[in-house]
């Protein structure tokens, strides 16, 4: 995604987890409609907290898009398990996403090659 804000809460990012995430989130662009991706935004949220068990890192990602916004949150106890979560997560509501608003072009194509026979 062009559009991408990494933030992090009470948690300082170093420049690994950055190219990190930016690569990750640019291969989700191919399931953003064409005509979408221009205004597409996505903020990346980072917090780490310490519990009794020991450390919890929490990945929020929110992907403003033209009709919706999708938000995506994952916590594991490490940063990036935790972005390989939301990345998933985020590929099957992005897909889902597409279908929905893709405008019907796949089913006119489908339909268009069955031929009916008597």
């Amino acid at each position: 995604m062009q559009n991408l804000d990494i933030q992090g809460i009470h948690f300082d990012i170093d420049e690994n987890l950055k190219k990190y995430i930016t690569k990750k989130m640019s291969r989700l662009n191919k399931y953003i409609p064409s005509k979408v991706r221009s205004s597409a935004h996505a903020e990346v949220y980072l917090t780490e907290t310490k519990t009794h068990g020991g450390k919890q890192c929490e990945c929020e990602v929110v992907v403003h898009l033209p009709k919706e916004s999708i938000r995506i949150k994952e916590s594991t106890i490490n940063m990036f398990a935790a972005v390989d979560i939301v990345e998933e997560k985020l590929k099957l509501a992005l897909k889902k996403y597409k279908d929905l608003h893709q405008g019907g072009r796949k089913e006119r194509h489908l339909l268009g090659r069955v031929r009916f026979q008597f």
